[in-house]
Order: structure tokens, then sequence, then C-alpha cells
């Protein structure tokens, strides 16, 4: 299958960024992961407005890329097409700032202690809403149970069972508020472009 050129250049780079990780972590965590605003700079690191973007290209482990990896190729390539180049880099990016606004504006609030945020997972849930929202009657299998569901119902799923972990605490060390921050930008993005250029 064709991969787009902006899904191609995403995964690669993501790949490339963790090659990099096994050489240098400690530094590409403390100067690009997301860091929370209520860290003591006597911690020696701290926010600084580049992770915003930056925190997405970086992975915890090799499992945790794959699974970001293999959402952004089964949802991203075909958004890619809908959307085009421009919108789709848009898109993209402005699924993973909201991502890190929302986990950053929880954070405060609950007054989390302070752990870097990393990963592609606020962006791949904005796709996720996206193929969702463009493609409402594709079937998508579950991995795990392999359920065959259209995909408006997988996301409808999905975004529900990650507000209820985010909640209630579940599986602690997961930014459950980061995904649905990722989900909400892509609603509105999609939302305000509908509203200007009739997109479908």
């Amino acid at each position: 299958m064709n991969i787009p050129d902006v899904t191609r250049a995403l995964l690669v780079t993501n790949v490339l960024v963790f090659v990099l990780q096994m050489f240098a972590e400690q530094v590409l965590i403390a100067y690009f992961a997301l860091w929370p605003l209520n860290v003591p700079f006597s911690a020696g690191v701290h926010f600084a407005p580049w992770q915003l973007v930056t925190y997405s290209f970086l992975h915890g482990n090799g499992m945790h890329l794959l699974f970001n990896m293999f959402g952004l190729y089964m949802f991203g390539s075909d958004v890619e097409r809908v959307l085009g180049t421009r919108r789709y880099t848009m898109y993209y990016f402005g699924c993973v700032v909201t991502a890190a606004v929302t986990q950053l504006v929880i954070s405060a609030l609950a007054n989390w202690p302070p752990f870097p945020t990393i990963g592609a997972s606020g962006g791949v849930f904005g796709l996720l809403l996206a193929f969702g929202l463009f493609f409402p009657r594709r079937t998508v299998v579950l991995l795990i149970p392999p359920i065959p569901m259209p995909a408006w119902l997988f996301v409808t799923l999905y975004g529900a069972l990650e507000l209820f972990l985010g909640v209630t605490g579940t599986s602690q060390g997961v930014a459950h508020f980061a995904h649905l921050g990722g989900m909400l930008g892509g609603w509105l993005l999609i939302r305000s472009w509908r509203g200007r250029s009739g997109l479908r």
C-alpha cells in the first residue's frame, strides 16, 4: 500500500528519533518531553514551549512506538488522502498541541506529581477521530479481542473508554486526557473546515 508523503515522513522521523533515544535518552527527555508547569526549577527540568510538539516524537519503549506507528499508518494514510498535504500536516500537529495543552491543564488542576509526557498518541487519536468521521461505515477490527465493528462505533467506544480510564485513574502512567485532547482538537479543526469550505 502506498503511504502518502506526510504520513511516511512522520513514520520515519519517529523511528529515527527512537533510535537516537537509545544513545541520548536522558538528554532528549529532559529537553524535549512535555514537562508539567509545576515542576520546580531546582529539578533541572522544566516546561518549554517547543515541548508542545517535540514530546510527540519520543516514546517510552519499542511497544509504545509500534502501537503508535501502527495507528499512524492505519488511520493517517486515508485521512491524508482526504485532507491533502497542507491540511493534514496542520491537522496532525494541531491534535498534538491540543493533546499537550489538555495534559498540562489537567495535571495542573489535579496537582499530579511532575512527570514527563511522551508519545505520538495525541496525534494518533486525532487521526482516529478523523477516520471515524470520514469513513464511519468502514469496518475496523479490534486487536484484542478481534471484533469487527464500524469505524464510528470504534471511535465512540474508544473515546468513552479513555474518558473512563482518565476519570477513574486506571492505567496510571498513560496520558488518557491527552488522548481525549487530541480527539477534541481534531473535532474542532474538522468542524471549522467543514463550515468554511464544505469539507465532507
